[in-house]
């Protein structure tokens, strides 16, 4: 007798992009069924938040299940989420955590490192059972984005950098301390890791993937600044200053800020006004910060210094910073005399 099994799909669905939730955009949500082996298709229309049972039993070979949501414009698909049901192939889930507590895609920096937890339940711990009940198989992929930002990427290139597997129920963390995502420059890496979990093929079901979630990992922020070098000195009116910044973490509040004396880290100082940006995206975004008329802020002769400052989940960073000098008194050294 063909046994079959009813499952429930949770669906717990995030805006793809902080950003466009904001726009006119629609995004429409569906769970596709796909019957194994003969890869039957079945798409269920589905809410942001709910459950549901599925509309095709599953058979002995399995079910995979995809989460997508189509943007209305452009017109875009995105495959969220997939998992793999069957009678007696284990369940998987991979969580990321990062420092940073954004919920739509786990994201970090390329100098921060990040965790993979890896839940496994179902193994059996009989040593007759066919080996697919036994253990399941780990995949780490990684994928550079070049110079852009992800868009359209095609995740077939990515390069499988590791592969093992685990044969025990429980959760497997696995930390890492930094991406392995290539690139010459590590400061201007950009991209993805991806971990997947796949059931091992046998008689009656052939290989499938259990779930997988991958992270963004974004380069640092570079800053250059223009019209003013280290060690110029000030004799009239500031001059204008022109601060170039590439890269803004998607997460951050970045100024720039002035002291008297020399360049000390972890010195408070005086917030430039108009030379602030707050980045909050779901990439990164460049900016450039023209400083004018801040003669307020350096109304005495000596030494001061100008640093640029972000601040991001990973805390306060200092991008740049130059010291210079305010030399405005005119002295006259002379002598007085008179005829009597």
């Amino acid at each position: 007798m063909m046994r079959f099994l009813s499952t429930t799909i949770a669906v717990i669905l995030f805006s793809l992009f902080a950003t466009e939730a904001k726009s006119q955009n629609v995004f429409t949500n569906f769970i596709r069924q796909i019957q194994l082996p003969d890869e039957l298709e079945w798409d269920v229309d589905v809410d942001l938040l709910g459950s549901q049972q599925s509309e095709l039993p599953i058979n002995p070979h399995g079910a995979r299940f995809e989460l997508w949501t189509v943007k209305s414009s452009p017109l875009t698909s995105y495959l969220l989420d997939t998992t793999y049901v069957n009678s007696y192939i284990p369940v998987s889930e991979v969580t990321i955590t990062t420092e940073d507590p954004y919920e739509v895609i786990p994201r970090t920096r390329i100098d921060r490192g990040f965790s993979i937890t890896i839940t496994v339940d179902g193994l059996s711990t009989d040593p007759a059972a066919p080996e697919a009940a036994k253990s399941v198989k780990l995949l780490r992929h990684v994928q550079s984005y070049g110079t852009g930002k992800g868009n359209g990427i095609d995740r077939s290139l990515a390069t499988l950098l590791t592969q093992g597997s685990l044969d025990a129920n429980g959760d497997h963390t696995i930390t890492i301390p930094l991406s392995a995502i290539p690139g010459s420059d590590r400061t201007k890496v950009r991209g993805e890791e991806r971990f997947s979990v796949f059931s091992l093929a046998d008689y009656e079901a052939p290989e499938s993937q259990l779930d997988s979630h991958f992270i963004q990992v974004w380069p640092l922020t570079r800053v250059t600044i223009d019209g003013l070098s280290n060690g110029d000195i000030i004799k009239d009116l500031a001059p204008e200053v022109t601060v170039t910044l590439k890269d803004l973490y998607p997460d951050s509040f970045t100024y720039a800020q002035i002291y008297e004396g020399a360049a000390s880290l972890g010195t408070g100082g005086t917030l430039i006004a108009g030379a602030s940006v707050m980045i909050d995206s779901a990439v990164p975004r460049n900016r450039k910060l023209r400083i004018k008329k801040w003669d307020d802020a350096i109304r005495h002769d000596g030494t001061y210094t100008i640093e640029v400052l972000t601040s991001t989940p990973f805390g306060i960073d200092r991008l740049s910073y130059m010291t210079f000098d305010v030399k405005r008194t005119i002295q006259f050294n002379g002598n007085v005399t008179s005829i009597e």
